[in-house]
C-alpha cells in the first residue's frame, strides 16, 4: 500500500504538470463525469448507507446525495465566473502598472472523509478539488466499510487514478498518506485526529482545511417559539441518530420553559420517530459496537419512566433520565435520549457527544449562556431559539450559527461552511470550496513605454514621492 500510495503520488504531481486539469472545458468535463457517476451508483451507494448505518433513502438522498449533486450544479454555473482573473485598481506610486488577481489550483491534494456522512463529506470537498483544476487523492472511512467499497468501485470506473485515485483502509493508511507531500489537505474528522494530520501537514508547511467538531450549544430562551423550537430541535437531533458534527449537542433551556419545552421536544420526537424509534424506519444505528458503548457509559444508572433497566457507571448516578435511554447492542440502537439534572463537569458535557443524547442545562440570565459558551472551546455551530439573537451572536464565536433553526446553515451554498478555533480551519461549499483548493495569485504588470524614475536611488525626487506612498 505504502509503494501504491507513492507511485500514484508521483503520477499525480506529472498529470498536474503537464496541464492537464487547467483549461475550464476540462474541469466541466469532469465535474460532469461526477453527476453521472452519481446517478449510476445511486442505488448501490443508498443501499450501502442503509447497510452500515440503516439510513433510509430518504434520508440519503436529502443529506448525502442531493448536497453533492446541488454542488455539482452550482460549480458547472458559477466556474467560468469564478476563475475570472480580479481586476483591482493600482495606487498612484506604481502607475502606469495594472493589477490582478488570478486563481491557480494548488495542485496535488488529499481528502480524507469520515463515516458519518461518507458520500458527501468525501464528494463535497471533491468537487471542489475538480473546480479548482487540482488532482485529488480520496481516502473514505473504513468504519462504513460498503459505502467505502461502492464509492472505489465508481471512483475507480470513472476516472484514471493519475487524475483522481481513492484508497481504502485504517489509520495505519492514513499515517502512510499523510507522510507523503501534497499540496493541499483536505480533512473532516474530530479535533483529535485534525491535530494529527496539522502536525504531519507542518513537516513540508502543507496547507489544511480542517472541517472538526466541538459541542455545539442550542439555547432555549424564554421568549422562543417553543412549539416550532422543538420541532426543529428534535429533527435537528434526530437526523443520523445526533452522529452529525453540527448537531445541537447539548441543550441550555430557561428555567421558566424548561419543563414546557421538554414536553413539546418529547411530543416531537414521538411524532418524527413514532413511540417506539426502534421501529422507524428513518432513525438511525449508532456506527459500531465501539461508539455505541462510548453512548451508554453517558446514562445515568437508573430507571426510565417505563421502568425499564438503564446501563452505565455510578460516577454519572448524578444525572436523571427524563425520557429514553433504551439501546439494543445487537442491532446497535440508542433511543432519543434526554438528559436532566446533569453536572457540568460530567463527562458527557467534556465531549463532543455524536449521539441522540440531550443532556440539558437550565439558565435565568443570557449572560450566564454566554459566559458558559466562551469559557469553552469554540464550537462548529451555536443555535439560538428566541428574541435575542443578535446578542448572543455578539457575544459569542462559532464556526456557524442559527437563530431559531438548526443544521439549516449547511444547505445555503452562498455562505461558507467551516470552523473556528477548535473546531475547525478553513472553508468550503460553493464559491468557497472552489477558493480552497486555489491560490489567488497577485499579479502587477507594468508597462515598457515608460520607466518612471521615483524608485530609483539616490531617490532625488523623495521630498515629492514621500507624498504618493
Amino acid at each position: 500500500m505504502k509503494e501504491y500510495i507513492s507511485t500514484t503520488r508521483s503520477k499525480q504531481r506529472a498529470y498536474f504538470r503537464s496541464g492537464a486539469t487547467l483549461p475550464l472545458c476540462f474541469r466541466r468535463q469532469m465535474l460532469r463525469k461526477l453527476s453521472d457517476a452519481m446517478h449510476q451508483y445511486e442505488k448501490p451507494l443508498a443501499e450501502a448507507l442503509w447497510i452500515d448505518l440503516h439510513k433510509s433513502y430518504e434520508e440519503a438522498y436529502l443529506t448525502e446525495l442531493s448536497i453533492v449533486y446541488g454542488e455539482i450544479r452550482n460549480h458547472l454555473r458559477h466556474l467560468r465566473h469564478w476563475a475570472k482573473p480580479e481586476r483591482k485598481s493600482s495606487p498612484l506610486a506604481i502607475m502606469p502598472a495594472s493589477s490582478r488577481i488570478i486563481k491557480e489550483p494548488l495542485g496535488n491534494t488529499l481528502i480524507i472523509a469520515p463515516w458519518n456522512y461518507p458520500v458527501q463529506l468525501l464528494l463535497n470537498p471533491l468537487v471542489g478539488a475538480i473546480s479548482a483544476g487540482c488532482t485529488a487523492m480520496l481516502k473514505p472511512s473504513p468504519y462504513v466499510s460498503n459505502v467505502s467499497l461502492v464509492l472505489t468501485e465508481m471512483i475507480r470506473a470513472t476516472f484514471p487514478e493519475e487524475y483522481i485515485a481513492i484508497v481504502e483502509g485504517n489509520r495505519q493508511v492514513n499515517q502512510m498518506l499523510l507522510a507523503e507531500r501534497w499540496d493541499l489537505i483536505f480533512f473532516t474528522g474530530s479535533p483529535s485526529l485534525g491535530k494529527m494530520v496539522m502536525e504531519a501537514a507542518s513537516k513540508h508547511l502543507t496547507p489544511v482545511v480542517l472541517e472538526l467538531g466541538g459541542k455545539s450549544p442550542c439555547i432555549i430562551d424564554k421568549t422562543a417559539n417553543l412549539k416550532v423550537a422543538a420541532k426543529r430541535v428534535a429533527w435537528g437531533k434526530a437526523l443520523n441518530a445526533g452522529q452529525t458534527c453540527i448537531a445541537p449537542d447539548y441543550l441550555m433551556i430557561h428555567e421558566e420553559v424548561k419543563d414546557k419545552f421538554l414536553k413539546l421536544l418529547v411530543k416531537e420526537w414521538k411524532h418524527l420517530l413514532t413511540k417506539d424509534p426502534q421501529k422507524a424506519t428513518h432513525f438511525v444505528r449508532i456506527v459500531s459496537d465501539k461508539a455505541l458503548e462510548r453512548l451508554i457509559s453517558y446514562l445515568p444508572i437508573s430507571n426510565s419512566p417505563s421502568g425499564r433497566p438503564i446501563g452505565g457507571t455510578p460516577s454519572h448516578s448524578e444525572a436523571s433520565i427524563y425520557y429514553g435511554g433504551h439501546y439494543d447492542r445487537a442491532t446497535r440502537y440508542l433511543s432519543p435520549t434526554i438528559l436532566t439534572d446533569v453536572s457540568p463537569d460530567a463527562p458527557v458535557m467534556q465531549e463532543e457527544i455524536f449521539g441522540p443524547i440531550f443532556p440539558v442545562l437550565t439558565f435565568k440570565e443570557i449572560d450566564e449562556v454566554i459566559t458558559f459558551v466562551t469559557d469553552r472551546e469554540k464550537p462548529l455551530a451555536l443555535y439560538y431559539f428566541g428574541t435575542n439573537g443578535d446578542y448572543v451572536l455578539r457575544h459569542t464565536s462559532s464556526g456557524g450559527a442559527c437563530v431559531n433553526d438548526v443544521i439549516m446553515h449547511i444547505v445555503n451554498h452562498k455562505v461558507p461552511f467551516g470552523g473556528v478555533g477548535n473546531s475547525g480551519m478553513g472553508s468550503y461549499h460553493g464559491k468557497e470550496s472552489f477558493l480552497a483548493f486555489s491560490h489567488r495569485r497577485a499579479v502587477i504588470s507594468t508597462p515598457t513605454w515608460i520607466d518612471m524614475p521615483f524608485r530609483y536611488m539616490p531617490y532625488k525626487l523623495f521630498a515629492w514621492i514621500k507624498h504618493l506612498v
